[in-house]
Formats: structure tokens, sequence, C-alpha cells
């Protein structure tokens, strides 16, 4: 068995950006709710603000660096995915649909054979 390697933030000062980006999360959270005498605008800027700042922070961090990496490497992994065309869906979709059909048929036809089989026959009950 292969050793699974774990990532971890090895420097103090990601961990300490980390943790400055959640307490501004948890700043801005409670901060919306105090700010309830001052109306909507203020509240809403003040967790809206406060979720941008966190975020300026955790990418600032070597974590947030390599979530960005890897969210454009998946955004260029996504352009290269080649779609079927409108009629190749159309006949997969037709293909799915008939074989539904083709399997419901054949566990209606078992159940009902397996009733007259154990119910009729073996029991006697009909």
């Amino acid at each position: 068995m292969a050793a699974e390697q774990i990532e971890t933030v090895n420097t103090g000062a990601d961990k300490a950006k980390l943790a400055v980006s959640a307490l501004l999360v948890i700043a801005g959270v409670v901060g919306f709710y105090l700010l309830t005498k001052q109306g909507q605008i203020a509240q809403w800027g003040v967790l809206i603000a406060a979720f941008i700042a966190a975020i300026v922070v955790f990418i600032s961090s070597e974590s947030g660096k390599e979530f960005v990496a890897f969210g454009r490497d998946a955004w260029r992994e996504a352009k290269k995915v080649v779609w079927p065309s409108r009629k190749e869906s159309m006949q997969m979709t037709g293909y799915v649909f008939a074989f539904v059909v083709v399997m419901a048929l054949f566990l209606w036809l078992t159940d009902k054979s397996l009733e007259w089989l154990i119910f009729s026959l073996i029991l006697g009950w009909r």
C-alpha cells in the first residue's frame, strides 16, 4: 500500500492568513446581525466587504494560490470537452428510453411469472 500524502499548511504566515480569513467571515456574519438597526444597506455592505476581504486574504495564502491554480486547470480541461451534436444526443436519449421500456417489461413479466408460480402453483392461494 502506498502512503497517502496529506497536504498541510506549513508556514506560520499561511496559518495566520487562513485564520484571518476565517475571522473575517465570522466578523462579517456577526456584523450583519449587529447592524440590524442601521438598515439593510449597512448590513449587506459589512457582510460583502468582510467576505471580499476574506477572499483576498485567502487567495494571498499558499492554499488560496493552489485553489486558484486548480480552478484554472479545471476550466482549461472543461474547455477541451467535445459535446455531442443534437442528433447524437437525441439518438442516445432514444436508446436510453427504449432500454428503460424493455427493462420495465422484463421486470414486470418476471414479477408476474414469479407471482403466478409461487401463489398459484406452489401455495394454491388463487
